[in-house]
């Protein structure tokens, strides 16, 4: 009888060490880097987008006459519920027309296409100056978009400001990667033309800061699998703690079978 009991002691201790050992995976960005380095080959930001015809770009201005600047910024030709429909930004837009021209307030109609963010911020703030003392241009797109989907805690389509982001940001602002996500397949799906790109990224190496795939750019689509491996070991691991309580459960009634019938 002492026997039965100590083999019953021994196999609950198994199943609780077994069951307690067992710790969640947790994926690991640049498991290469294992020493501080120096990334010599780091690929730096592409050169600046050029406004095209149909975009959507968000233009505020602040000078030293808040009224000025009032009605400056009331007198977009799009209407709010568009932009705000394209943009988390609250400010209406303005949409380049098919000669690619804004008609922007005090100015009339002027041709931006072709110009990028900041060119457009420097000529903007040297036009307007006969009309507003010392004014200052920012602007933002509010059409431009990537779609994130699978295993992030938010997947969500993100409004872009610019024409490109790295890859991390776009992870960042969509709450992370789940435990259960492949950090080492990412996929990148990207329009060129006539035909899509299909890139494979592994943020387990570090040599992502040396591809041009770093940044993800507009109506780029961002796609993270499940680790299929990972979900498997932990299905194994789940009928293995299931088999060994069951064999538990079954011991401990034989043990009280057993002592009723010495009794």
């Amino acid at each position: 009888m002492q026997r039965l009991f100590c083999i019953y002691s021994i196999l609950l201790v198994v199943i609780t060490a077994f069951s307690s050992c067992y710790v969640n995976k947790n994926f690991t960005y640049f498991k290469t880097l294992n020493k501080d380095t120096t990334i010599n080959a780091y690929v730096l930001n592409f050169a600046e987008s050029k406004i095209k015809k149909n975009d959507l770009v968000a233009i505020n201005v602040s000078s030293l006459n808040a009224e000025i600047d009032a009605n400056f910024n009331n007198s977009s030709k799009v209407s709010l519920a568009v932009a705000t429909a394209n943009s988390q930004n609250s400010n209406p837009g303005y949409l380049v027309d098919e000669k690619g021209e804004i008609n922007i307030h005090h100015l009339g109609y002027i041709k931006i296409e072709g110009l990028t963010l900041k060119e457009l911020k420097l000529k903007l703030e040297k036009d307007l100056q006969p009309f507003m003392k010392e004014p200052i241009v920012s602007i933002q797109y509010l059409n431009k978009k990537v779609t994130v989907m699978g295993e992030f805690n938010n997947p969500h389509v993100m409004n872009m400001t610019e024409d490109q982001m790295p890859l991390l940001d776009v992870i960042v602002n969509s709450g992370e990667l789940k435990e259960n996500a492949n950090v080492k397949d990412i996929i990148i799906i990207r329009d060129s033309g006539s035909k899509k790109i299909v890139k494979h990224v592994n943020l387990e190496d570090h040599s992502i800061f040396s591809s041009e795939w770093y940044y993800v750019k507009t109506n780029d689509i961002v796609y993270v699998k499940k680790d299929t491996k990972l979900i498997n070991k932990e299905e194994r691991r789940q009928q293995v703690q299931t088999t060994f309580s069951l064999l538990a459960s079954l011991l401990s009634i034989g043990v009280v079978i057993v002592n009723l019938l010495i009794k």
